[in-house]
């Protein structure tokens, strides 16, 4: 039986439930602690993200019905509403899809126990160092009757799911190394084996979740009050308002964009709409195939030269290292060693012609969500960009959707690669990479330098966008793994 949906006001109440009343200034305390002889909390952080106001977030799920309904349904499906769902009400349309998704995954009928689908996200979300969500599926894990001896290390859970740390390994960080003979060590471990739908199951949990990693890092997805990191029982700085004065509207905050940020910015949109603009005017100026695919090469090898986030080395926690083998291993040492990343053809193997049938004939009904979730991200549009109206953007998520799998070594015959460098500046492209392929590293100002005129849901749309990019650029290769050593 369904549970009762909340009433439409209950979502907002549950958020600020555990926010706005914990919200206590130094005096607030020291009274409570007086009174009632306890220590109560305070957030760490103001809002569901570090990068986006909170109040823009909590105006969606006001003014905008079918984002209110979405969020009662996975309120009364799961007993809360998490930071990241919060801050995809920006766009509804795709925050369904994501949640029925994630909801078939995790808890519907599938070739997974429920015990192993929550761990294989707690491995995939350590990879990144993301301790949102492993603190998320830990906590899941326990309560659908995990062992917790498991949460020990990964050397404590069963052979099986260790064997899997490999796959893992090499999918969040170097896909394109993914080989039929790593698939065959896991179909043929003996007593230890993963069937071929379970494998499926598990790669498609593994690649969800380090996207989504992507996602809660490039979007600056805070730990809600309740959660582990989410709180302190430290009173706020002398120096800075109080906490209860910023609740109550009484702080101030700075925005990069005032009005001398603005002058100096004036022009940035309307550049990019002009190099669209030429660009498609000069579609009748075919390049040869040869030229195509050396402009390929060309922005793939260019991807690789681009710096993530100044270098900046981030050594894991014991709490998550523990839930991951070889920590040293990431996409960083790929460009650094000059290796040769051979070339995927998408007309070779794609998701549309094989990579879906293969994950709808092992687990059924998983690949048509996948699809809609990839097509929802892909061609999601409302016409705009910043202040314009009436703009075709579709030129635009191309080049952003192409380049990520450019990075990952994956070319589409069709597409000209010279466009890329034309829509896309060099600061966007660090925050791409950094948030694709490092994520852990993405910083505000990083979020704040590139698009500067845009409006916060327009740069989440960006990240959903390289979010489901990377998600299929990682399928891709254990796809076409599982095909090869299934042929």
């Amino acid at each position: 039986m369904r549970h009762a949906v909340a009433p439409a006001e209950s979502v907002e109440n549950n958020y600020f439930a555990v926010t706005n009343l914990l919200k206590i200034c130094t005096h607030c305390e020291r009274r409570s602690k007086k009174d009632l002889g306890v220590r109560i909390p305070r957030p760490l952080g103001n809002g569901p993200s570090r990068f986006i106001p909170e109040k823009e977030i909590l105006e969606v799920s006001k003014v905008d019905a079918r984002t209110q309904s979405i969020f009662e349904d996975a309120f009364a499906a799961l007993g809360r509403l998490d930071n990241i769902s919060l801050v995809m009400g920006f766009h509804p349309q795709y925050l369904g899809s994501f949640l029925r998704t994630q909801h078939y995954l995790l808890q519907m009928d599938g070739p997974l126990s429920l015990h192993y689908r929550h761990y294989i996200g707690i491995m995939a979300a350590a990879r990144h160092q993301c301790s949102y969500l492993v603190n998320l599926h830990v906590n899941d894990f326990l309560q659908v009757g995990g062992d917790p001896k498991w949460l020990n290390g990964l050397d404590e859970a069963p052979q099986k799911l260790q064997q899997l740390g490999e796959l893992n390994k090499i999918l969040a960080h170097r896909p394109w190394l993914l080989t039929k003979e790593h698939i065959e060590s896991l179909l043929k471990a003996e007593e230890h084996s993963w069937s071929l739908a379970e494998l499926i199951h598990a790669v498609v949990l593994l690649t969800h979740y380090h996207s989504l990693a992507s996602f809660t890092f490039g979007c600056g997805i805070t730990t809600e009050i309740h959660c582990d990191g989410g709180h302190t029982f430290r009173p706020p700085s002398l120096s800075q308002y109080c906490v209860c004065d910023i609740a109550n509207g009484n702080g101030h905050s700075i925005h990069h964009n005032d009005s001398l940020g603005n002058q100096e910015l004036c022009g940035e949109v309307e550049v990019l709409m002009e190099r669209m603009k030429q660009l498609q005017e000069c579609d009748d100026e075919e390049a040869s195939q040869e030229e195509m695919a050396t402009r390929f090469e060309r922005e793939k090898t260019e991807s690789m030269l681009v710096a993530t986030a100044e270098d900046e080395e981030c050594v894991p926690s014991r709490d998550i290292s523990r839930h991951f083998e070889d920590p040293s291993y990431g996409y960083k040492d790929f460009s650094r060693r000059g290796e040769h990343m051979p070339t995927f053809r998408v007309q070779d193997y794609s998701w549309e012609d094989h990579g879906f049938s293969l994950v709808n004939r092992l687990y059924p009904d998983v690949g048509q969500m996948l699809d809609e979730k990839f097509q929802m991200a892909y061609n999601l549009t409302y016409n705009t960009m910043a202040t314009h109206k009436d703009v075709d953007t579709s030129m635009l998520r191309r080049a952003i959707w192409n380049y990520i799998h450019c990075m990952f070594g994956i070319r589409y015959d069709d597409y000209d690669y010279g466009e890329i460098n034309q829509l896309l500046d060099r600061s966007f492209k660090i925050y791409i990479k950094t948030m694709v392929c490092s994520p852990e590293k993405t910083t505000k100002r990083m979020y704040e330098s590139f698009w500067r005129q845009f409006q916060h849901s327009e740069k989440v749309h960006v990240n959903l966008l390289l979010m489901e990019a990377r998600m299929q650029a990682e399928l891709l290769y254990a796809l076409r793994a599982i095909t090869r050593y299934m042929t």
